[in-house]
């Protein structure tokens, strides 16, 4: 009787796993989702690369170092000289909603602009890459 009230149980927590996507014996992370929000930015990011560096060094980068990015004002790296007059005439700073805004479609948001990134049409990848920014680039 024991061994079938053990399978039973056995065959209950799978069918929750199958039926739900989560084991029933994983704890419930409230930090899970953050984590795995940044490592899909961490993933997304890997094309920004060519381009961008999360440090303070440009790396031999055509765009400028991304360190510090949330918060500041566009355009205003020191010692980075190959802004657009469009872009360092915005008036921007690089919050969330203005990073969203600008992953979305940089050219709509500055036109003008020397980037020619097309974009992340997905709301999820701008999240994701905000997220990571925001953790990868905050102390430095």
């Amino acid at each position: 009787m024991k061994v079938r009230t053990m399978l039973q149980g056995a065959t209950l927590a799978v069918a929750i796993t199958v039926s739900t996507g989560v084991s029933a014996q994983a704890p419930a992370d409230a930090a899970a989702p953050a984590a795995n929000l940044e490592r899909r930015g961490q993933r997304l990011f890997l094309q920004c690369q060519a381009c961008h560096s999360l440090t303070k060094e440009q790396e031999g980068k055509i765009g400028p170092p991304l360190n510090g990015v949330v918060g500041r004002k566009a355009a205003s790296v020191p010692g980075f000289t190959a802004y657009t007059k469009a872009l360092s005439g915005a008036g921007l700073t690089w919050d969330e909603a203005t990073l969203d805004k600008w992953l979305l479609q940089p050219s709509a948001l500055v036109p003008g602009t020397a980037m020619v990134f097309v974009g992340l049409p997905k709301p999820e990848d701008r999240l994701a890459i905000v997220a990571y920014l925001k953790k990868a680039t905050a102390a430095q």
